[in-house]
């Protein structure tokens, strides 16, 4: 078949993944399923052999990530029974004083949103971020932007969340480098959404309704102290990091193999589970029973999300076993398209058609990635993170952090097109931009 006639139909599988969510309001897990399949009939691949694909495509993403996405789960239920995340926010908002709590609230919304989702982080931080406003009585976007382009960044491409999770799962990329270079990229990034935006745009828009208050959600008898709260929640990066530097620093072969061993993604989360068990748990007067509870109702979220990740694999192995990957890489060696360009803006495109930054993620590396096979030179770290900002840009009314921000700030449609779509454009463009001089240097 010719390269024309493999991207045409690609075209067509990626429209019927987006048409599916948007019209025909499927789960991205149907779309993704339906389209690999057509696809690979399209193609002209034996059935028997897409129900095989369509199989180790799920089995191949999900056996390196259910383990890590439900481990960093229940870290983050742990730290928001505890209170733990609001002693971070307390100790930042202490720490920088009335006049700086912009950016009081970014370093909180960045250290919490570490290992929890965007939606746990925005629960557990803004009855705190309300309290402030009525202390105050500044605009409350003044105080909650900066924590949500912290979460948002962070969410959007630091690990061990799901997106850049199955991103690397795709182009086994090295988990310690993403990581690193995605706390690069978080900090300027995740500034210019937040406190510098925040800045601006308080001045111009003012909540037309009042906020719709979450209460904070805190099983603990007494909350852990903040040094504590740190601890446990930075330990997994600590662990994470710890794998990057082996091979750059002499040491005994033994210790390297101890390091490399507790800085795996799993092992460093389910150490951290453990040390939060107990720290932010046991001690905390949480009983061993409701912490079995807390870990139970945890996980019950996940399915979505590894459903969605799940078919992502899928939709990726068909390209592959179709020819489809080829037929596109050597269309971009021709026209001499940059990998990481092409990663931002077909993540960028997803992510605006469907609304889902995991499926704008899953699905555009499942593109990519046939393509790079070919490739050399390619930072795969950094295409990574590409994808990833790519997916956070231009949320609209298909998203539903675009509902959920303009419910809980008490903002109308237009208003929150004006904070949260702009916030969300500036940090895929700005993190994308810093990936783009990165690449320059490494």
């Amino acid at each position: 078949m010719s390269s024309a006639y493999l991207i045409s139909i690609t075209v067509l599988a990626i429209a019927l993944v987006i048409v599916g969510v948007t019209w025909f309001k499927w789960h991205a897990f149907i779309s993704l399923s339906v389209a690999s399949i057509l696809l690979g009939l399209a193609a002209g691949l034996p059935i028997t052999k897409i129900a095989i694909d369509y199989e180790q495509g799920v089995g191949d993403i999900l056996s390196s990530l259910l383990g890590i996405l439900a481990l960093g789960t229940i870290l983050g239920k742990m730290m928001s029974e505890s209170g733990a995340g609001v002693q971070i926010s307390n100790f930042f908002t202490r720490a920088f004083g009335e006049r700086n709590l912009p950016w009081a609230t970014f370093f909180a919304g960045l250290i919490i949103s570490i290992p929890v989702f965007f939606e746990v982080g925005l629960v557990i931080l803004l009855p705190l971020v309300i309290a402030i406003q009525k202390t105050t009585k500044k605009n409350l976007l003044l105080i909650a932007i900066p924590m949500i382009s912290a979460m948002s960044i962070s969410h959007g491409i630091v690990p061990p969340h799901p997106g850049a999770m199955a991103a690397i799962g795709i182009f086994h990329a090295d988990v310690g480098q993403v990581l690193l270079y995605s706390l690069i990229v978080t900090l300027p990034a995740g500034i210019i959404g937040g406190p510098l935006f925040a800045y601006y745009i308080s001045k111009r828009v003012k909540p037309e309704t009042e906020p719709k208050v979450v209460a904070a959600n805190v099983s603990a008898t007494t909350y852990p102290s903040a040094g504590v709260s740190f601890f446990t929640i930075l330990l997994p990066i600590f662990l994470m990091v710890g794998t990057v530097i082996v091979p750059f620093t002499p040491m005994p072969s033994q210790l390297a193999d101890v390091l490399s061993f507790i800085g795996n993604p799993l092992i460093a989360l389910m150490i951290s589970v453990f040390v939060a068990y107990y720290l932010l748990g046991i001690r905390q007067g949480i009983s061993r029973k409701l912490i079995n509870k807390l870990t139970g109702s945890s996980l019950a979220p996940l399915a979505s999300i590894m459903m969605i990740i799940g078919a992502g694999g899928a939709f990726k192995q068909i390209l592959i076993s179709s020819g489809v990957g080829d037929a596109i890489a050597q269309v971009a060696t021709e026209w001499q398209l940059s990998p990481l360009i092409m990663a931002f803006v077909v993540a960028g495109l997803i992510r605006i058609a469907t609304g889902s930054a995991t499926v704008a993620l899953t699905t555009s590396a499942g593109i990519i990635d046939p393509i790079i096979v070919h490739m050399t030179g390619i930072n795969l770290p950094l295409l990574v993170i590409a994808i990833g900002a790519g997916s956070l840009m231009f949320s609209h009314v298909n998203d539903a952090g675009f509902w959920m921000v303009k419910e809980y700030l008490g903002l109308s449609v237009k208003q929150t097109f004006k904070t949260w779509t702009v916030l969300e454009t500036l940090l895929s463009f700005a993190a994308f931009f810093i990936v783009l001089i990165i690449n320059l240097f490494v």
